[in-house]
């Protein structure tokens, strides 16, 4: 193939765009069959996979030889005519004319047979080029696109929050530490403290980033660093932070169903179930889910947190997402307010999702008097010198207000219907694994 080509450079997720001409394609092979005169490819570049056909009366004995050498996961460039085929994927398939191929690969690890998890995640770098965590990112990028546009569109500003910080927000037992010259600094569990500042400035604020958790958990909802979208509004009270909940998700949902179905359609995904999530969402009380776990059959007790197994049993009851809110206060971190009507319980909830995948979202109202969060950081022995700056927004126009954090890689898995958060993240980072 000449270096030097008119021929338009496309993508296979475009190539309709050129049926009837002739377009050049850059791409890996993702598998490859031969019946004689004739090779099929099935070529992928990342944004999906297409057919081309090498007809050995149509290309040169030197091509069509080079064709038949063609290993999965070789790299190659190749130029052909794109025509209309409604019995392949893609509604498309290639006529290849010309081909160069720019690395012969061999003996590629991933092949069609089962391998295990563990291989598997040894070769998270290779197992991404699969149909399937294709399908996954892709839709990971659709909800994270969505929750942008909703916030976006929302008049929330995007202000990023510090990675590395001074103090704890959800709990010192789960914090890494990280040396910070000569001092000890840890890697952030949530942006919320820091958006609550940005609140004060702003109005309604969200972050969006990598947070970090060292939780001796080896459950499927569980990783060590995962992405977190963090929204907090400014004369906010609950009521209203469960409104922006449920028309967010609903808003993600419905943009993943309009714009991946393919890719819901390779993980064999009950769309019927997705398109039923449409605000408002069902409200249940922490009282009347204490109740639920007992007649289901869960040793529970008022004053209990709930864990996964609960969680599951809860989000087995539900066809769509839904709130548990008012949890006891000892339940929840030192900055939740207490309901003025049962100062024993928060002004809180957690947003469940359905078909057992459970927690998506955790949110509720801040407290907001100077007085009050003194005790709480006192009574939670927290360094008051680490959290002076915090205490400052009580001190200085202190208001109403409330927001929520809501997990990429569990919403990711619920949309997918995945069993494990593993494969929701390029690179999980898990108990026993921080590599590759």
């Amino acid at each position: 193939m000449s270096e030097v080509t008119t021929v338009p450079r496309t993508t296979i997720e475009a190539v309709g765009q050129h049926e009837g001409k002739r377009v050049q394609i850059c791409g890996w092979v993702y598998q490859k069959r031969s019946s004689g005169s004739i090779h099929f490819l099935q070529i992928r570049d990342g944004s999906g996979l297409i057919q081309g056909v090498v007809l050995k009366n149509e290309v040169t004995p030197e091509l069509f030889a080079a064709c038949g050498k063609l290993t999965q996961e070789s790299s190659v460039v190749l130029e052909g005519d794109v025509r209309a085929d409604t019995r392949a994927p893609s509604g498309y398939e290639i006529t290849v004319r010309d081909l160069a191929i720019s690395q012969l690969a061999h003996d590629y690890p991933i092949t069609p047979k089962e391998h295990g998890v563990e291989f598997l995640m040894d070769n998270r770098h290779l197992w991404l080029r699969s149909r399937r965590q294709h399908a996954i990112l892709r839709v990971r990028a659709e909800i994270i696109r969505a929750i942008q546009e909703w916030l976006d569109g929302h008049g929330f500003l995007r202000v990023d929050s510090p990675i590395l910080t001074p103090s704890a927000c959800e709990g010192t037992t789960t914090l890494f530490e990280t040396p910070y010259f000569d001092t000890m600094a840890y890697l952030t569990q949530s942006g919320q403290l820091y958006n609550e500042a940005t609140a004060m400035a702003f109005g309604k604020v969200y972050c969006f980033g990598p947070t970090f958790r060292a939780e001796k958990s080896k459950t499927r909802r569980h990783l060590m660093e995962f992405w977190m979208v963090e929204p907090e509004v400014a004369f906010c009270d609950q009521e209203q932070n469960q409104v922006y909940q449920e028309e967010l998700v609903s808003h993600v949902v419905q943009s993943v169903l309009s714009h991946r179905a393919p890719e819901l359609k390779i993980l064999e995904r009950d769309t019927t179930r997705l398109a039923k999530v449409k605000p408002p969402f069902p409200h249940v009380s922490y009282d009347e889910a204490i109740k639920m776990l007992q007649e289901n059959g869960k040793e529970v007790s008022w004053g209990d947190d709930f864990g996964g197994d609960e969680e599951t049993v809860l989000a087995n009851l539900f066809e769509t997402p839904f709130f548990v809110h008012s949890y006891p206060v000892a339940c929840k971190a030192f900055y939740m307010k207490a309901r003025t009507d049962r100062p024993e319980v928060a002004a809180c909830a957690d947003m469940l999702a359905p078909e057992g995948y459970g927690e998506i979202i955790g949110g509720g109202q801040r407290e907001d008097d100077f007085d009050i969060l003194q005790r709480k950081i006192e009574e939670h022995k927290l360094p008051m010198d680490a959290y002076t700056w915090y205490l400052d927004l009580r001190r200085y126009g202190s208001c109403p207000h409330a927001g929520f954090g809501l997990g990429i890689e569990r919403t990711v898995a619920w949309i997918c219907g995945l069993d494990h958060v593993r494969e929701t993240i390029p690179f999980a980072r898990l108990l026993y694994r921080i590599s590759p």
